[in-house]
């Protein structure tokens, strides 16, 4: 066996284009959720156990955790959480309800990366959110900056130029309302709009000044810059966090060779992915960060980061990207914490919890991996042919966590974390680097559901046009956040 084969796949032979089981799920609906692997018996744990294994203060409690990876910045990670509400939004399950048929579950966002989050409806149907100012009316999107008086003062106070568009109780007016529950989400929203209005602004000037073009404007413009400023974000996720969470031996094998597991002729959301394989950033969360140069780290649940679903009122809220990715610039990047079966202590204790709810994430995604009859972490392992003695590995861990965890029915996403603490992202080189990002299993999961749902969107550039590449000063997160980022408040 080689190193390539050692904690991996099996040879795939014979794909052919996009996914060698072109037939499966073919009935399946864009707005319903599904499943990856329908043909897996559900795994099932007695709930004092899961509650055991997620408490305050058990075994999967990191305290006060801080274990930096090596190489994946800690924007990344929210980036992580961006990109699920585009493509998620389950409204109608809760812990006790059992779900037998997940195609019954409706996802009100689109299973593709198409920013909805940011464009809403569009400029027709909510043409609240855009400028109608010429000669981008209808086309740039609109920011707390806009919002002012006659008299030229900002409606919102005097950060308002950092901010969202907000309503008079100061709700951010945006396409989706979850993208205004932290500060880090709310400005990553932000710097996304900005981004847009940037493209908008440029395709206009290119075209303006091209004497062998017309000048783009209006509708076509909306559309021109909508699509490019998607595009450049689909490839962000794709070049920049799928290798970065997956490695990049992963992406490049789905990508040159095709996918095998998420096949179906309508892009959706497997409950494998949404309810377990995409959690794990969970345990990469630092409980603190670094947003601005020259200060100090800030408590993610504290004043100025925690506080969402409100206008921006000090300039310690505002984030500066060249912290959190790594930029031209060069600055010394905070990184993620790494992925393993600990989780910060604080997330097994969060503080906005409804009275009788359950206050730990970890017992909280433990529980909807048994409501939703997912299958055990070492049966998908199987299924997509990890070696026996990787299965082994990370059985043996699993142990340490709970007895009463055997080698059969492992909760998925224990299973996944647990795998990614003791194998690890695949790397060029075809070594491991544990707790590094995903192992095998958590990484094909999570890639092909990504790089599936671009391929079946005609809309997409993996879907529209494979030999598209991005404009080079946009090419990765780190230009697309950073290109328009005006003068920072002083702190």
């Amino acid at each position: 066996m080689s190193s390539h084969e050692h904690h991996g796949m099996k040879p795939l032979d014979g794909l052919a284009p996009y996914c060698s089981r072109s037939n499966y799920s073919e009935h399946q609906r864009e707005d319903r959720f599904g499943r990856m692997f329908g043909d897996l018996p559900p795994a099932y744990t007695r709930p004092d156990i899961l509650q055991e294994i997620g408490r305050d203060n058990g075994p999967m409690d990191g305290g006060n955790k801080n274990s930096p990876t090596k190489t994946v910045p800690v924007g990344m990670v929210f980036f992580g959480q961006f990109i699920d509400h585009d493509i998620t939004l389950d409204a109608s399950t809760s812990f006790s309800s059992v779900i037998s048929d997940a195609g019954e579950v409706s996802n009100v966002r689109t299973p593709t990366l198409d920013l909805d989050c940011i464009y809403g409806l569009g400029p027709e149907a909510q043409p609240y959110l855009f400028s109608q100012e010429a000669p981008f009316n209808g086309v740039k999107l609109l920011t707390g900056d806009d919002n002012r008086l006659d008299n030229g003062d900002l409606v919102q106070g005097k950060y308002a130029d950092h901010d969202l568009l907000r309503s008079p109780n100061m709700r951010a007016v945006i396409g989706d309302p979850r993208n205004d529950e932290n500060r880090i989400l709310s400005q990553m929203q932000l710097a996304i709009i900005r981004f847009h209005n940037h493209v908008a602004d440029t395709l206009y000037h290119d075209s303006k000044n091209n004497p062998d073009e017309e000048t783009l404007e209006g509708h076509d413009l909306y559309e021109e810059a909508r699509k490019q400023t998607t595009w450049h974000y689909q490839w962000a996720v794709v070049n920049d966090f799928l290798t970065a969470m997956c490695g990049t031996p992963v992406v490049e094998r789905i990508l040159g060779c095709g996918r095998q597991f998420y096949c179906a002729s309508t892009p959706f959301i497997p409950v494998e992915f949404s309810v377990a394989a995409y959690r794990f950033g969970h345990s990469m969360i630092p409980m603190s960060l670094q947003t601005r140069k020259g200060t100090g780290k800030l408590e993610l649940f504290g004043e100025f980061l925690g506080r969402g679903f409100d206008r921006v009122s000090h300039a310690r809220a505002v984030v500066d990207w060249h912290e959190l990715f790594e930029t031209s610039e060069g600055r010394t990047v905070e990184k993620t914490q790494t992925l393993d079966t600990k989780l910060a202590g604080d997330l097994l204790k969060l503080p906005f919890v409804e009275a009788g709810g359950e206050a730990s994430l970890a017992t909280r995604n433990l529980l909807r991996g048994n409501a939703f009859l997912l299958p055990g972490g070492e049966k998908v392992a199987k299924a997509i042919g990890v070696d026996q003695s990787d299965i082994d590995t990370v059985i043996g861990k699993v142990a340490e966590i709970h007895p009463g965890l055997g080698s059969d029915g492992i909760p998925l996403w224990l299973y996944l974390l647990a795998e990614a603490e003791v194998i690890g992202r695949a790397e060029s080189n075809g070594t491991f680097t544990k707790g590094e990002a995903l192992g095998p299993v958590g990484a094909t999961i999570v890639a092909e559901v990504m790089i599936g749902i671009l391929e079946l969107d005609d809309r997409s550039f993996l879907g529209a046009n494979r030999n598209w590449a991005p404009r080079e000063e946009w090419d990765d997160i780190g230009k697309i956040m950073t290109i328009t980022n005006p003068t920072l408040p002083a702190v």
